[in-house]
């Protein structure tokens, strides 16, 4: 499939991008070439294939959810450049 000049441009217009007459060149070829190669890719027969969602097959890993005890509220301030009331005090971001 062949991209036109036209394509891209109205492609970049959607975009908001401003391209030189030489980058719609590339990218016209860029995208046939693209086009092409997918074109190819459908010539294969896929239908034993099942569908994939992902390259490898993922699986959760998961751990055995043990109590124990957490850290003392003493020792996670200790190094807290400041604290207020046991919690820490960080810069206030929300303005009234």
């Amino acid at each position: 499939m062949k991209i036109t000049i036209e394509t891209v441009e109205h492609v970049a217009n959607l975009a908001r991008l401003y391209l030189s007459e030489e980058e719609k060149a590339e990218m016209a070829n860029t995208l046939s070439s693209i086009l092409d190669y997918m074109d190819k890719l459908n010539e294969l027969d896929t239908t034993d294939v099942p569908p994939t969602a992902h390259i490898i097959p993922l699986k959760n890993v998961f751990r055995e959810d043990v109590v124990k005890e957490s850290l003392p509220r003493e020792e996670a301030l200790k190094n807290a450049p400041e604290k207020e009331r046991g919690f820490f005090k960080v810069p206030r971001i929300i303005e009234d």
